[in-house]
């Protein structure tokens, strides 16, 4: 064959053959699409002819008959063949499965003898067998192209999808091909863009299951795809030439020099050794540089991300011998993390060599990888669930000294957060029983859920930090007692020392409480058989130190944390005492005190362990236990001569509980007189099965809604709470603020109305969990309206309550808390005229002083924020260029006088309950009044209380302390030189009360006689006459202004009693 002949025969080659490769995939993608069209609009038509010409009743009657039929043939169809092709597509059935598998794999199998005939020219007679395998996969592509036609609701739609698109300008051009015998490279790299289907088959595999390895998979498909098709799309045009000019532009590129090129491209590094020189493929490089410079600049740094994060925080956790660490996990934020981080290494406890091992089930953010680089030498990173033994055994949970569970305070679905972080806890329990685990959950009445995991076990440190529970506790006790919540905060709250200048006063004294920590140990051996009340005593006066509490155990497993119990209790041995305290130094004072070495000993500093505790004789806790038997039948005996039934005792359960019960009796720590007195005060009381709460009937919405108009006369000294929230608000749980007030240590003389203020249909959904407690009343309004305040009584009130939803409405911190703050504002703008009459008189603030009354007086009001920050709203003397630390809060006028309350401290109990678990306990039940594991299996079964129709039931519950703020009458304050310490032990020895912190007037003029709180002051700290005494004090006495108490009840007259019955009753005997 000539030079001519050759020229000639690639001439037409080029000029027909490819016109008609091109020409073949044209014409039936046009021609179908206008198929698709036509079908569509001819179908339109004729619904539009139907509906105008079919009008008669004939004719309607005739449409009638074969129109169901028609719809009958339509359902068959689309219900039987179609319902399979669907099913076959969608990789639902096994076939299906294969199928789509099976399609991607001759794709790919396609896209390589593309590869193999790139290395013939662009156009050329086939002499090997590729063209004919290629055929046969490109008529498995035409089957299933047309089962997917069949299956497509919108045929349209379907027509200009992207993998429609490659099946046309790939399948026909092969079809062409195998009829000419002749083969031109043409569109053939299209089947690239099949890599795109990549990420759902390995999902269909189950290879790629976590987001991350998905969302990789995605990311490398798309890159890849690209590469391979621009690639192609340049050896097709720099081979073949410009068409204008006859090809003669073209050059010869290798498909792996097109692939050179475009990374260049791509990655505009650009070396200028391979360029195009054709018009087609330079105008493509032109868009193409702008597309994969986005794509190389957002796709591949996020690749390298993935990749290489997924191997920085998939590592495993090698323990160090002689190291502690702790495991974190739940809610991993940059605002939990901080706020952890910044609670657990402020408190200066010397455990500096405990590391903190973070379990997130997402990647950090950069800001939260910014905080762990700089606490690196603290903090480490994993990337795992705690729902999975494999991320726990990365992270060694086994070794770890316990594992601590963070919630989301700010959750809009707190039953989610509160079920996902109990799961993460029962995991942990199940693959290692004797871990500790500490966990935050948000609603009450999930307590019981962790208790009935089996190896869950509070004597190991198991605890349960319940926010709304505590928070809720906290304000409804300062409604009580002001004040308390800054205190309470003051004793508990470990905070990081920092030097600040101490100006005034009022600031000196406040640092100075602020240094005293409620702290645990072990009693000394030598107290056995001495009552509470004489060794609380002892401990103030010769040890310095304030004994709040003890952990009683009345039995093998039972036990309880008693605060300030009656003269009854007697310490056993190996007795925990709770204590107010500088330092641990200090706290072991009590553990280490010796009769026959330290009664000599005046300076408490100088009692130190000694060489002669082994030689002394105590009992054991079994003969402790006989003691108790002989004291429950001789408790038995004296309640028969007083004429009170037996089975108005309540007996606790023997059997071995998941909790403690916090502050509840036993029957050894009540008196005949105390069960005489509880049920002579309150006979027609009722309470719940319990014995805790005070209880009624269910009382319908109706009757406790208040009208507008309805007279409010009876309403004095009674509790506002102003709600915000609407239908579809976070419930708040309005109960955990009820239960508190409504404690039976309380008389139901001493119970005071509570009046909420909020939208009706909110109070709805919360009436149904406080309806069985006495004393409610709901008022439709808004604390942001004088009039619906006025309406109330404000004016007469004891405490005005704000509260607010949890779910943010806004993202900005700034106005989460605008409702609580625009009522604060307008509450405190409502003055009123004090005058002298008695009406006045009892509508007055409890101040419980002999003071003189200003000419106008101010409402006091407690509003929850839920930004710290937003303080200097309500607290003008602060403003936002101030810069105060966070833990300099305190020191604020709003913050001391209990004007306002955040729960952004609660954060800190994870860290305190982590290094002593009683605290917590303790904490719990000062704040929420006390509680047994009876009452919180009956909340989550019920999700209410249930009443006993027995008043006289329950002696041991209600014979429980209480929290009081106690002025100084003229039977404490007897000279005007008495200190703190004489106080102390007057108050203690004359009524039992205990004091632990004083409640003074501010220095600074003070036209609203605020006050700050003072936690355990100095033993020769100088008593004020307008001071007052935050006190826990016995059951039946009442902080009035003259300290009314039942003086039978006093610890000195109660011993004389008790002696005095007991020669009665051996001369009966």
């Amino acid at each position: 064959m000539t030079s001519t002949n050759l020229h000639e025969d690639r001439t037409f080659c080029t000029k027909y053959v490819q016109l008609a490769f091109i020409l073949s995939s044209l014409s039936i993608f046009l021609g179908g699409l206008f198929l698709i069209v036509a079908a569509r609009v001819a179908k339109y038509a004729y619904k539009f002819i139907s509906k105008c010409i079919l009008s008669t009743k004939g004719e309607q009657k005739q449409r009638a008959q074969w129109l169901p039929k028609m719809r009958q043939i339509s359902i068959r169809w689309k219900g039987a063949f179609l319902e399979s092709v669907e099913m076959m597509l969608s990789a639902q059935t096994c076939v299906g499965r294969v199928l789509v598998i099976l399609v991607f794999l001759l794709s790919i199998g396609s896209l390589i003898i593309y590869f193999i005939n790139c290395a013939f020219p662009v156009e050329h007679y086939f002499t090997d067998h590729t063209l004919s395998i290629d055929m046969s996969f490109n008529a498995f592509f035409l089957f299933y192209f047309g089962l997917r036609f069949m299956a497509a609701n919108n045929k349209l739609r379907f027509w200009l999808e992207l993998n429609s698109i490659v099946d046309f300008f790939t399948i026909p051009p092969i079809c062409v091909a195998y009829y000419l015998k002749r083969n031109w490279l043409g569109l053939r790299f299209l089947r690239a863009l099949r890599l795109l289907e990549l990420p759902k088959i390995l999902q269909f595999l189950k290879i790629t299951r976590t987001s991350n390895s998905i969302k990789l998979s995605k990311l490398l498909a798309a890159v890849l795809s690209t590469w391979l098709t621009a690639a192609g799309f340049i050896h097709l045009v720099e081979n073949s030439g410009d068409p204008w000019v006859h090809h003669q532009n073209s050059q010869s590129l290798s498909y792996f020099d097109c692939l050179y090129l475009t990374m260049v491209t791509m990655s505009t590094v650009g070396f200028g050794d391979v360029v195009t020189k054709t018009s087609l493929g330079r105008i493509f490089m032109i868009f193409f540089i702008i597309a994969g410079l986005v794509l190389f600049a957002n796709f591949i740094p996020e690749i390298v991300d993935i990749v290489g994060g997924n191997q920085q925080y998939r590592d495993s956790y090698e323990v160090v011998r002689g190291r502690k660490y702790i495991v974190v996990c739940g809610d991993i934020t940059l605002e939990s993390v901080t706020a952890f981080l910044r609670n657990f290494l402020a408190q200066d406890t010397g455990d500096i060599c405990t590391e903190i091992v973070f379990l997130g089930e997402t990647l950090p953010s950069l800001e939260l990888e910014t905080v762990f680089k700089c606490y690196s030498a603290y903090t480490t990173f994993f990337h795992g669930s705690a729902l999975n033994y494999k991320d726990l055994k990365r992270v060694a949970m086994g070794s770890a000294d316990a594992c601590l569970i963070l919630a989301d305070t700010c959750s809009s679905d707190p039953y989610v957060e509160d079920t996902s972080n109990i799961m993460r806890a029962l995991s942990v329990k199940n693959h290692y029983p004797k871990m500790r685990v500490i966990i935050q959950i948000i609603q009450s009445h999930k307590k019981v859920y962790l208790a009935n995991i089996p190896s869950w076990d509070w004597s190991r440190g198991d605890s349960i930090i319940c926010l709304s529970e505590l928070k809720l506790g906290f304000i409804a006790q300062s409604c009580l007692v002001p004040g308390l919540s800054t205190l309470l905060r003051s004793l508990f709250i470990r905070q990081k020392s920092t030097k600040v200048k101490r100006k005034g006063l009022q600031h000196r004294n406040v640092f100075d409480g602020n240094d005293y920590k409620v702290m645990t140990h072990w009693l000394s051996n030598d107290f056995v058989d001495m009552t509470f009340p004489d060794v609380c005593r002892f401990c103030f006066v010769k040890l310095d130190l304030v004994l709040l509490a003890i952990e009683f155990r009345s039995g093998v497993h039972e036990n309880s944390i008693l605060v300030n119990p009656s003269a009854q209790i007697k310490i056993h041995r190996n007795t925990m005492g709770f204590f107010i305290a500088k330092s641990k130094v200090e706290v072991k004072r009590a553990h280490f005190y010796c009769k026959a070495c330290h009664s000599d000993i005046d300076n408490p500093e100088l009692i130190k362990k000694c060489h002669c505790r082994s030689k002394s004789r105590t009992r054991s806790f079994s003969e402790c236990c006989e003691d108790k038997k002989v004291q429950d039948y001789e408790m038995i005996r004296q309640l028969h001569k007083l004429k009170i039934p037996q089975e108005t005792l309540y007996l606790p359960d023997r059997e071995p509980v998941k909790s403690m019960s916090l502050g509840v009796l036993p029957i050894s720590g009540i008196t005949p007189r105390t069960a005489a007195l509880v049920i002579e005060e309150d006979r027609n009381a009722l309470l719940d099965s319990t014995g805790m709460f005070h209880w009624c009937e269910a009382v319908p919405l109706e009757q406790a809604i208040l009208h507008q108009g309805q007279t409010t006369s009876p309403l004095h000294d009674h509790i506002v709470v102003c709600v915000f929230g609407d239908a579809n608000s976070t419930l708040i749980g309005l109960r955990n603020f009820v239960m508190p007030l409504r404690a039976s240590n309380f008389t139901y003389q001493e119970l005071k109305d509570i009046v909420f203020v909020g939208s009706l249909e909110y109070m709805k959904r919360e009436w149904k969990f406080i309806q069985n407690f006495p004393k409610l009343l709901l008022f439709p309004g808004s604390a942001l309206s004088c009039a619906d305040l006025r309406a109330v009584n404000i004016r007469y009130c004891t405490m005005c309550t704000i509260l607010s939803s949890n779910l943010r409405a806004s993202t900005n911190p700034t106005l989460v808390d605008t409702e609580s703050i625009l009522a604060t504002l307008n509450i405190r703008s409502m003055q009123f005229k004090c005058s002298s009459t008695a009406g006045e008189a009892v509508g007055r603030v409890r101040t419980l002083e002999n003071e003189s009354q200003p000419s106008y007086k101010r409402i006091p009001v407690i509003t929850e924020l839920n930004a710290t920050s937003n303080v200097q709203f309500i607290d003008h003397n602060i403003s936002s260029t101030s810069h105060i630390p966070g833990q300099e809060l305190d020191l604020t006028t709003t913050f001391s006088s209990e004007a306002i309350f955040s729960d952004s401290f609660l954060d800190s109990l994870l860290s305190t309950t982590y290094r002593n678990h009683h605290i917590l306990a303790l904490l719990q039940t000062l704040v929420t009044g006390g509680t047994n594991p009876e009452l919180e299996e009956q909340l989550a079964e019920k999700n209410m209380l249930s009443g006993s129709f027995n008043s006289m039931a329950y002696v041991a519950p209600r014979a429980r302390c209480k929290l009081a703020l106690v002025p100084l009458s003229k039977r404490l304050l007897t000279d005007s030189r008495d200190s703190f310490g004489d106080i102390y032990c007057k108050a203690l020895d004359l009524f039992g009360i205990l004091c632990f912190g004083l409640y003074r007037l501010t220095e600074e003029s003070n036209p609203h006689r605020n006050r700050y709180a003072i936690a355990r002051p100095p033993n020769d700290f100088k008593m004020l006459p307008t001071d007052m005494l935050f006190c826990v004090v016995p059951f039946g006495t009442t902080a009035t202004s003259d300290l009314s108490v039942c003086e039978d009840l006093s610890p000195r007259r109660h011993q004389n009693h008790m002696v005095s019955s007991r020669k009665q009753n051996d001369v009966i005997l």
